[in-house]
This record gives structure tokens, C-alpha cells and sequence, in this order.
């Protein structure tokens, strides 16, 4: 650094090693500093980034195509007499439709039927395989927005086999009932840790835990028998309207 300076009686320029000294550090404070502030920047973009949005959409029944990624399941497979239906209701008010799961519970069985089975009585519809994952690992709670005739039904969430022996094909299931009132709109909420292991209908008595970042699909479905308390049960017709399903995370 050059300053002006006396030097045998006359002004000359000098060499300031302090000055540059100076100069130096100064540089790399601001140099410091700048790195810091990128830093600080980045962490508080990444802290967000990491942090999913308070609720991700699942299925959204507004159209017909959606009914393609779901397929029907009842008795009727192993001689029962139980069938169901799922189709788009139009609103006709120029808003997005509704999905209706509808049909006639049973607890007859065909005669001609080739299954020994102990019971009958129980429809379903279950999403096809999704394409890799649903990662649902930021979020605590699964909601419906349903529409129903007073029945309870079951929610299903079917996870990636981990908790079966590996000569287990069957993906893991876990369960849960929802009651839906009659004739109002209603959005259940359901906690994911209030899903329960169950294999083929029957609760696994084992302290497991779900994996909820390898989902690979979900059902809802409707017995005859058994249930919440108080909730209308029996043979007999059934009808769910469905708007969305969606994760939320309320924590």
C-alpha cells in the first residue's frame, strides 16, 4: 500500500506494509463473511426444502379416469353372493364429480361353489400397484372425505413386504375403521399410528411398525358384520361417496 510520507525533506511516496496488512484482512473478513451469509442462506433453504407441504393429495375422484386405477374385490370371488360398483357421480353444478362405492353385502353362499369359506359378507375397492412408492414418511395422518350411509368400513394401507418372511408375496396390510355418517359430508382423520398390522382380515398380534415411505397402495372396504359400535351393520345394501384422500401432516 503507498502513502505520502517525509523522507529527507521532501514529500515522497512510501511503502506502508502495515496498510496492506490491513487491507488484507479486511478482504478476508469481507471474504469470511460473504462465505457465511451463502451458507446460512443455503441451511435455511434447505431446512425448508426437507419439510413436506401440510397435506399431499392421494386420489382426487373428479373424473372417470380415475376409476382406472382402482379395481373391485368381493365374496363373489370365493362363491359368495355379495357385489359392488364404482363409478363418477356428475355434480352438475359445473364443480368436479364424486367417486361412489356402492352395492349389496351378503352373507349367502353359492351352492355351487368350490371354496370351503367360514364366511361372506365383505366388498372392497383397492387401488392398483402404484408406480414405485408413496412416500408418506413426513406426514402422521391419513383423511377422507367421505359421504355415507352410517356403515363403518375399513381403510387399508398396504405397505412393501418387510414385516412377513421373505417367501411372503403378500404385500403387509395395516387397518383401520372409519365410521361415515349418513347423508352429510364428513372428512376423517385418521392417525397413521392408529393403523394396525393385520394379515387375511385378522390383526397381527406383534409390536410391528408400519413403513410409511414404501406405500404401495390402499383400500377401502365394507363387512356385514362387525365394526364400530352403534354403526349400522348387516347384510344388506351399502353406498360411500368419495371425494379425495390425502396425507396431512398435523404435527
Amino acid at each position: 500500500m503507498w502513502e505520502t510520507g517525509m523522507q529527507n525533506g521532501n514529500w515522497v511516496r512510501l511503502y506502508s506494509s502495515t496498510s496492506t496488512e490491513f487491507y488484507r484482512m479486511s478482504r478476508f473478513r469481507a471474504l469470511l463473511q460473504a462465505s457465511i451469509n451463502a451458507t446460512k442462506r443455503a441451511l435455511v433453504w434447505n431446512a425448508e426444502d426437507l419439510v413436506p407441504p401440510s397435506e399431499k393429495y392421494i386420489f382426487n375422484f373428479n373424473s372417470k379416469e380415475e376409476l382406472k386405477r382402482w379395481h373391485l374385490y368381493s365374496d363373489s370371488e370365493y362363491g359368495g353372493l355379495s357385489s359392488a360398483s364404482l363409478e363418477i357421480k356428475e355434480s352438475g353444478n359445473g364443480s368436479s364429480g364424486t367417486g361412489v362405492f356402492s352395492g349389496n353385502l351378503s352373507l349367502d353362499v353359492s351352492e355351487s361353489s368350490r371354496w370351503n369359506i367360514t364366511r361372506s359378507g365383505f366388498c372392497g375397492m383397492r387401488s392398483k400397484k402404484f408406480d414405485g412408492f408413496i412416500d408418506l414418511d413426513g406426514y402422521d395422518a391419513l383423511a377422507l372425505k367421505l359421504k355415507g350411509d352410517g356403515r363403518s368400513y375399513i381403510s387399508t394401507i398396504y405397505t412393501e413386504n418387510w414385516v412377513n418372511s421373505p417367501g411372503q408375496q403378500e404385500d403387509n396390510s395395516w387397518q383401520a375403521f372409519v365410521f361415515v355418517p349418513k347423508d352429510n359430508w364428513y372428512i376423517a382423520k385418521i392417525p397413521l399410528a392408529r393403523y394396525l398390522p393385520t394379515w387375511r382380515g385378522n390383526v397381527i398380534d406383534a409390536n410391528l411398525e408400519m413403513n410409511p415411505s414404501r406405500v404401495v397402495g390402499m383400500s377401502l372396504s365394507v363387512n356385514a358384520e362387525g365394526g364400530i359400535p352403534d354403526a349400522r351393520s348387516g347384510p344388506g345394501d351399502f353406498q360411500v361417496e368419495i371425494d379425495w384422500i390425502k396425507a396431512l401432516r398435523m404435527q
